[in-house]
């Protein structure tokens, strides 16, 4: 078991638009370090569904999500469609260490391709929580972090008053 450290907001190297992801020889070490080091923060930190290989230091296109509904690697991902309706969320990141949260607009629904970890392609949609999940994971591979989407300065609360004040919302991390 890997646990990688997790790359913090300030960091150039959340900025880089990530590299496609080759099969080879390397990959399965990578996607055990995206599973091992989201299964840890999913213990210390008590939230979290996904992570973004760039927020553990490899600079390629692979997102692992693990949801009481949904656990896959997406590979290569790409939103090649959203829905024109929108919802507000209050959204948080590993890459800040879960201390604040923004209040951000994302699409209701999206369609997303992918190829899984077995090397099998994927064309699927996702709404609502996966759909807010996975425009997050998507963003941090071209190198777009939750807090760029704050369009409002009031819109933003530290984790200790967003668990008193919204969390019972159930959306976001």
């Amino acid at each position: 078991m890997v646990i990688r450290d997790t790359v913090l907001l300030g960091d150039p190297r959340l900025r880089e638009i990530a590299e496609p992801v080759i099969f080879d020889k390397k990959l399965p070490q990578m996607l055990e370090d995206l599973k091992d080091t989201l299964t840890e923060h999913q213990r210390v930190y008590g939230m979290g569904r996904g992570i973004a290989a760039p927020q553990i230091g490899y600079n390629k296109r692979a997102v692992y999500v693990n949801t009481p509904g949904y656990t896959s690697y997406l590979i290569n991902p790409e939103i090649v469609w959203r829905s024109p309706d929108t919802f507000e969320v209050w959204d948080s990141c590993f890459s800040m260490e879960a201390k604040f949260f923004v209040k951000i607009t994302r699409n209701r629904s999206i369609k997303v391709k992918y190829v899984d970890s077995e090397q099998v392609f994927h064309n699927e949609t996702f709404s609502d929580g996966m759909s807010e999940l996975l425009q997050h994971e998507i963003d941090h591979l071209d190198g777009i972090m939750c807090s760029d989407r704050l369009s409002d300065p009031r819109n933003i609360a530290m984790r200790q008053e967003w668990e008193k004040r919204y969390r019972s919302t159930g959306l976001g991390m």
